[in-house]
C-alpha cells in the first residue's frame, strides 16, 4: 500500500464514518421528534440533532494532545502466561504466549493525525498488525481514525479517556474514565473494546475488576521504548532491537507529544525484526 493509497483509504474512512454518523444522528432526532410529539403535541419547537448522545461529563473540553505526558510508574505485577480466563485478573498480561519468534507492538496516546497514519502506512507495507491503546479525548476528536485503525486490521485498545492516574481515582472516575472511552471506540468501530491499559502503567485492584467487568483484559508491556522522552531514533530502534524477545510486548506512542522519532524507528526496527525471524501479531480473544 503506497501513502497516497492509505491517504484515500483515511479519506474515504472519514466521509463514511461522517455519513453513518449524520444517519445515526438523523434517526435519533426522528426518534425524539416522535417522543416529543407524543409529550407536547403542536410545541413547534426545531429539532437540532446532537452530534453525539450527551453522556454526563463528556462535554468537557479535551486535553491539548501534549497536556497529559507524564513520566510512567511501574506498578504492575510480574508476568504471566496461559490461557485467557473468566477470572478477574489483578496482573496485567505483559507477556503473550505462543508459537515461534512471536512480538506485540503497541502504540499508546493517540490517535493522532499528524503521526498516526505515518505508522499506519508502515504497519501496512509490512502486513503487520499492532495495537493501539486509545485515548478517549483523542479518539473523539479523530474518531476517523479509530475505525481506519480498526479497519486495517489492527487491535483498538482502551487507555482512559484523559490518562489520569487511576490509582488516584475513586471507582466511580475510573468507571467513567474507561467506560466513555468504551463508548467513543463502540461508535467509531462497530464493537467495544477488550484490552485496557492502565496510563503510566500504575494498575490497581480497583482498575482491574473494573475492567473486567466492562468485559476487557489488560495488557501491560515487557519492552519500554520511552520514545515520549524524545531520546533520539536510534537509541528508540537499539531499545527494540536489543531487547527483542519470544513473547515481548512493545510500547510506543504515537500521541501525546512530538513523535517524529517513534515514526522514524518503526520504519528501521520492523523490517530488522521480520528478517530476524520475528513474526509480529497481536492477541486474539473472543468475545464473551
Amino acid at each position: 500500500m503506497t501513502k497516497d493509497q492509505l491517504l484515500t483509504r483515511l479519506s474515504s474512512t472519514a466521509a463514511s464514518f461522517t455519513r453513518r454518523r449524520a444517519l445515526l444522528a438523523g434517526t435519533a432526532a426522528c426518534a425524539a421528534a416522535g417522543t416529543a410529539g407524543l409529550l407536547a403535541l403542536g410545541s413547534g419547537g426545531e429539532q437540532v440533532p446532537p452530534a453525539l448522545p450527551a453522556a454526563g461529563p463528556r462535554a468537557h473540553r479535551a486535553p491539548n494532545p501534549s497536556a497529559y505526558r507524564l513520566q510512567p510508574l511501574t506498578g504492575y505485577g510480574s508476568p504471566r502466561t496461559g490461557p485467557l480466563h473468566s477470572l478477574v485478573r489483578h496482573e496485567p498480561f505483559l507477556r503473550l504466549s505462543g508459537h515461534g519468534r512471536t512480538m506485540v507492538l503497541t502504540f499508546d496516546d493517540g490517535p493522532d493525525p499528524r503521526y498516526t497514519p505515518e505508522i499506519l502506512y508502515t504497519l501496512a507495507e509490512y502486513d503487520v498488525r499492532a495495537m493501539f491503546f486509545v485515548c478517549g479525548s483523542m479518539a473523539e476528536r479523530h474518531q476517523d481514525l479509530v475505525a481506519l485503525i480498526a479497519d486495517e486490521g489492527h487491535v483498538v485498545g482502551n487507555h482512559t479517556w484523559s490518562h489520569p492516574l487511576l490509582t488516584g481515582l475513586s471507582r466511580r472516575r475510573i468507571r467513567s474514565e474507561m467506560e466513555r472511552t468504551s463508548d467513543v471506540i463502540e461508535e467509531a468501530c462497530g464493537e467495544r473494546p477488550l484490552w485496557f491499559r492502565a496510563p503510566y502503567g500504575a494498575w490497581n485492584r480497583a482498575a482491574f475488576q473494573i475492567g473486567a467487568e466492562l468485559g476487557m483484559e489488560p495488557l501491560g508491556w515487557t519492552v519500554d521504548t520511552l520514545d515520549w522522552t524524545t531520546p533520539g531514533t536510534r537509541t528508540i530502534i537499539g531499545r527494540v532491537e536489543h531487547n527483542a524477545a519470544p513473547g515481548v510486548v512493545v510500547l510506543s506512542h504515537d500521541a501525546g507529544g512530538d513523535r517524529t522519532q517513534s515514526v522514524r524507528a518503526l520504519r528501521a526496527y520492523l523490517p530488522q525484526l521480520l528478517d530476524s525471524g520475528y513474526h509480529i501479531t497481536v492477541p486474539r480473544r473472543r468475545r464473551a
